[in-house]
């Protein structure tokens, strides 16, 4: 698919159609209707029982279930998983190929279960992502070389964790590399690197301004377990080679339209 397929296909989506009657019909400028997309997305999306296209409902086993019991009698729950997120994933497949697509998703999934309480298998991922068990175990030990912490059921009681893909990503942005150069070196794309800076700024203003782990949370709708992780990479770089770069990042925060919500 090349880079005209994918404008073909992005200007066709649900979202464009929105930004488009907004601009035509209302008289809105490019980043108000962006800015209310947004919102709209956040406040409609967000708390819709309905499912988004490329979402699935899996059950998967609590996270806190104790292990060495028969499935039949471990606590489960119900988890939305997004298998495909459309563009974004488009564009991973474009640049990286068919593999590095599933690499990303396992991570994504992942992320998912953890935030909604949940804990998935490997046998989990493979029945979601329709390949063996055997190309999940290989996918992760892959990612596992790199450091990467996959939190799947058989992981969560282990013994220590390295960073997941999110708090790697904030970590090569806050040395100085490039948005291009993040996206050749993790296989994710550029929306969704973007998309996670821009999460970790908003967590380390908080911070700055004194509130704590549980409130940033509530603020900016995220899992405690992700804010505690973004503090975890701000303490880590907590010096004058980044300081600069992260407020300098902090007062673009402050001055874009996106800072009316919450604390921000």
């Amino acid at each position: 698919m090349n880079k005209q397929e994918i404008e073909r296909l992005k200007a066709k989506t649900p979202e464009q159609r929105f930004l488009r009657v907004l601009e035509d019909e209302f008289y809105q400028p490019p980043r108000v209707a962006q800015v209310l997309l947004e919102e709209a997305q956040n406040c409609l999306l967000g708390q819709t029982p309905l499912l988004r296209p490329g979402q699935t409902r899996v059950i998967l086993t609590q996270r806190e279930a104790g292990h060495g019991r028969a499935l039949r009698k471990t606590a489960t729950t119900e988890v939305v998983w997004t298998v495909d997120v459309g563009l974004e994933d488009r564009q991973v497949l474009q640049r990286h190929g068919s593999v590095e697509l599933r690499r990303v998703r396992i991570q994504r999934l992942l992320d998912e279960a953890l935030a909604q309480g949940a804990a998935a298998t490997q046998e989990d991922l493979a029945q979601a992502l329709h390949v063996s068990t055997r190309t999940i175990k290989r996918d992760c030990k892959h990612l596992e070389s790199q450091g990467l912490y996959l939190p799947t059921r058989g992981k969560l009681k282990g013994i220590g964790r390295g960073q997941t893909h999110k708090a790697q990503i904030v970590g090569r942005w806050l040395r100085g590399e490039t948005y291009d150069q993040i996206m050749l070196n993790t296989r994710h794309s550029n929306s969704s690197i973007k998309r996670y800076v821009r999460m970790f700024v908003r967590v380390v203003d908080l911070h700055r301004q004194c509130f704590s782990e549980n409130e940033i949370a509530l603020l900016l709708e995220s899992s405690s377990s992700l804010v505690n992780e973004y503090l975890a990479v701000y303490k880590q770089h907590d010096n004058p080679e980044y300081r600069t770069r992260l407020t300098e990042q902090i007062e673009r925060l402050r001055q874009s339209p996106r800072s009316k919500k919450g604390a921000l």
